[in-house]
């Protein structure tokens, strides 16, 4: 197993067990069922103001068969299979940013096409992150 594999699993295993606290709440240790792997294609992204460290964290799990759990879980599931699930080759929109910088750090981990899926950049501002990424990043404020 590549060190890329354990992390995915990792990150898996982590998503999936904060999951199952959030959904079933507190149980008692016999009737809590173990929590399944996501099927299919799937991404944690989150978005953080300033730069990566900066606290300001938001973060969703967007599956996509069938898309949910995104506020735009359809739009940016449909943007992800049109570029494999590679985040850095979806299409840039004809956008007109403001020359304003007010960063937005973003990152992707999770899998598409069962293969391990890492991104992470730090856009000038949310405009050019909505141009570049389209709505796989739009989450809700």
């Amino acid at each position: 197993m590549t060190n890329n594999q354990k992390a995915t699993a990792a990150v898996r295993a982590f998503l999936l067990a904060a999951c199952a606290l959030l959904v079933a709440g507190p149980v008692p240790a016999r009737a809590a069922a173990l929590p399944q792997a996501p099927s299919g294609d799937w991404l944690y992204v989150t978005v953080a103001k300033g730069e990566p460290s900066s606290g300001d964290l938001r973060g969703t799990l967007l599956l996509c068969d069938p898309p949910r759990g995104h506020e735009q879980a359809v739009r940016a599931c449909e943007e992800l299979r049109a570029a494999h699930g590679d985040v850095g080759r979806i299409p840039l929109r004809d956008t007109f940013c403001p020359m304003v910088y007010a960063p937005v750090s973003v990152s992707a981990r999770g899998e598409w096409g069962g293969h391990p899926v890492a991104y992470d950049e730090t856009f000038a501002n949310s405009c050019v992150l909505a141009a570049r990424t389209g709505a796989v990043f739009a989450l809700p404020r």
